[in-house]
């Protein structure tokens, strides 16, 4: 079972080549291997008349303050994260408001959001083009922003000295606080919030509570399949994920996989979902490491599948030595000025300006 269960999970987070193209994709950043967090267009119809309505923003600023209520719309707002477990691409988290009245009506019977993984890439990528497209129901009453955490950002913070460590469930919790502030900042009049759970719900909970202690929050396992504005949050999440994973690929990762193949003739992208027990994202890993670099800024490289393959004793990466610093022998700016038979004594100050002239000198 464990074995046929993983194969599918494995097919349903693989992307497909040529779905919609979010504008929550940020290819400068994503080349560069820097996060970034992308807000959309908040409906006018959300905001308090003597609100101005806001831009859409791509920035990697945040809010700090707790969020203060406000007089616009009442609305609820979902939470959910995708590419949590590969060793390639991003991860990805994203929020999903819209009026409280509408949650139900609007997206779970007319347009039927649900967890984005039980959805085919066509009809996430449908839902996610009528969500950004002028005009629609979804467009008019709904907003959603998203929060793309880097492999390279979330490999040095994991990577960091022992007692420094900023682990993978620190960095998940941080990028959705400062969503949700972002979104407080925009104006949103947010009262309830749903959240798709890291670990133990009742913890994550109360340490949401505290930041936020203006709003109803619920943090539950399987909230994604629960609540409406997870699932919306989840599409979100993944098509953006997926997306930005095509646009790593066109640009770095159709290099040669193990056997000396390369892109798969069907137009999928060849490392495949990116999981390390995914066979093509492992070969491609294999068949792709440079001897001193590794990868790119596609690659986790805290997680093992990448630090077995560098440590390997065959076909791994060129082992360096770094000297080791002799912290008993300390050396001054001036030990490369004093020459070697002026006096241990000397003044090291004159010696660095030059010594000043008594009259004797004349």
């Amino acid at each position: 079972m464990g074995d046929t269960a993983m194969t599918e999970d494995i097919a349903l987070e693989a992307p497909v080549s040529g779905v919609f193209t979010p504008p929550s994709v940020n290819q400068t950043a994503l080349l560069r291997g820097d996060s970034y967090t992308h807000y959309s267009l908040v409906p006018p119809s959300l905001l308090a008349p003597s609100q101005a309505t806001p831009s859409t923003t791509t920035t990697t600023a945040s809010t700090t303050d707790t969020p203060a209520p406000n007089a616009g719309t009442p609305c609820a707002l979902g939470v959910d994260e995708a590419g949590r477990g590969p060793v390639l691409g991003p991860m990805v988290y994203g929020v999903f408001y819209l009026p409280l009245p509408l949650s139900d009506p609007l997206l779970r019977e007319t347009h039927h959001f649900d967890d984005s993984k039980v959805l085919t890439p066509a009809v996430r990528s449908s839902l996610m083009e009528a969500l950004c497209t002028p005009a629609t129901d979804l467009y008019d009453s709904c907003g959603w922003a998203v929060s793309a955490l880097s492999a390279r950002d979330i490999g040095a913070g994991m990577l960091r000295p022992l007692g420094a460590t900023y682990n993978l469930n620190a960095q998940a919790m941080d990028a959705t606080v400062e969503l949700i502030r972002g979104v407080y900042a925009q104006g949103v009049n947010v009262r309830e919030i749903y959240v798709d759970t890291i670990g133990q719900p009742a913890v994550y909970q109360k340490k949401l509570e505290r930041v936020f202690p203006t709003a109803k929050i619920t943090v539950a396992k399987k909230a994604d399949s629960l609540y409406p504005c997870v699932s919306a949050a989840s599409v979100c999440a993944k098509v953006t994920r997926d997306a930005a994973l095509e646009t790593l690929w066109k640009a770095r990762g159709k290099g040669v996989a193990e056997g000396g193949e390369g892109a798969e003739g069907d137009g999928a992208m060849g490392w495949g979902s990116g999981y390390p027990s995914d066979q093509r994202c492992s070969s491609w890993l294999k068949g792709n490491m440079h001897p001193v670099f590794g990868w790119g800024p596609e690659c986790r490289f805290s997680w093992g599948t990448a630090k077995d393959l560098m440590e390997a004793t065959k076909g791994g990466a060129v082992k360096v030595d770094w000297p080791v610093e002799d912290e008993g022998d300390s050396h001054l700016v001036t030990d490369f000025f004093v020459s070697k038979d002026q006096e241990k004594d000397a003044d090291e100050l004159g010696s660095w300006f030059g010594t000043p002239a008594g009259l004797e000198a004349f």
